[in-house]
């Protein structure tokens, strides 16, 4: 599914109209984006939490050249759906 057939979705169901779902999609999206950048947790009960996961510092190798790079230690965004949601995509 693309973004723009997510707010078609959102406009037939709540029944605004597309520009409107549309501002309310890319809003959602903003505010995800701004809270993990910011390193704050997103919590929707009945969905799932958006978190930073840490990775450290690792040492990685490039074959072709034979050379080892330092990859510094990164967050990167992670998702995990809650419970309900799981069994419900398992059970379709």
């Amino acid at each position: 599914m693309t973004k723009i057939e997510l707010v078609k979705m959102v406009a037939e169901k709540t029944g605004i109209d597309q520009p409107t779902a549309l501002a309310a999609v890319e809003g959602f999206i903003d505010t995800l984006k701004e809270s993990l950048i910011n390193k704050e947790n997103v919590y929707i009960r009945g969905w799932g939490t958006w978190t930073l996961k840490h990775r450290a510092q690792k040492t990685a190798r490039n074959i072709s050249k034979n050379t080892t790079l330092v990859i510094p230690a990164h967050d990167i965004p992670y998702f995990k759906p809650c419970k309900d949601f799981m069994e419900a995509v398992a059970k379709s």
